[in-house]
């Protein structure tokens, strides 16, 4: 693993600069750095690191965009963005641009060296720091799968503060059969019944059925 070619990008040289001290000291090969996005996606395309660890935000070209500009072009290196940001939307556009690692600057320290070993054996590494941030969970996701489409539906207009009786005519079913179809959502996702937390929950993890 140590052998790895890595690229780093960052357009503050101070972070630039400390993100480099930390990859030598765990014996990490840098083989170059730049500090924007046009230089950085010069040097991938030249030169192919196996891992390129990149900033979100650069002039000229943000990681985001070189992650989809190597993507479309069939680039091997592999993209790891690095960010201050714990936005759940630049979270999703980065898994849908195929980036391979997504780490947060505060924690880089402690997990650099994981996101590289998991990168370097084809396993896409996601912040566990961020997850926790933005409420996201794999499990999360999969449990949506035990929902039948109406309550899918549902959840969704629910995210729009629908009440049930616009809910109700929306779907055309009575406001009684959507109180039941929420009664099994909750239960089918284990959320507590008390007031509002069906809604809470609903808006915390929008992202997983918008």
């Amino acid at each position: 693993m140590r052998n790895l070619e890595i690229f780093i990008a960052d357009d503050h040289p101070l972070l630039l600069k400390g993100l480099e001290e930390l990859l030598i000291a765990k014996r990490f090969n840098v083989i170059g750095k730049a500090t924007n996005g046009q230089d950085a996606l010069n040097f991938i395309l030249k030169n192919t690191p196996d891992i390129a660890i990149l900033d979100i935000e650069m002039p000229l070209k943000t990681g985001i965009e070189i992650a989809k500009h190597c993507a479309k072009h069939k680039v091997a290196t592999k993209i790891v963005l690095i960010t201050l940001h714990k936005e759940i939307d630049l979270y999703l556009l980065a898994k849908k641009v195929g980036v391979f690692g997504y780490i947060l600057k505060e924690f880089a320290l402690d997990e650099i060296e994981t996101c590289i070993e998991s990168v370097s054996n084809n396993i896409p590494y996601f912040s566990k720091e961020l997850k926790k941030h933005i409420g996201f969970t794999e499990e999360s996701n999969s449990v949506l799968n035990s929902l039948t489409t109406s309550e899918k539906r549902i959840i969704k207009l629910i995210a729009q503060h629908k009440t049930n009786k616009e809910i109700g005519h929306l779907l055309f079913i009575s406001p009684r059969t959507v109180e039941k179809h929420r009664s099994r959502i909750i239960l089918k996702l284990d959320i507590a019944h008390e007031t509002g937390a069906l809604l809470t929950w609903v808006l915390k993890n929008k992202h997983l059925f918008s």
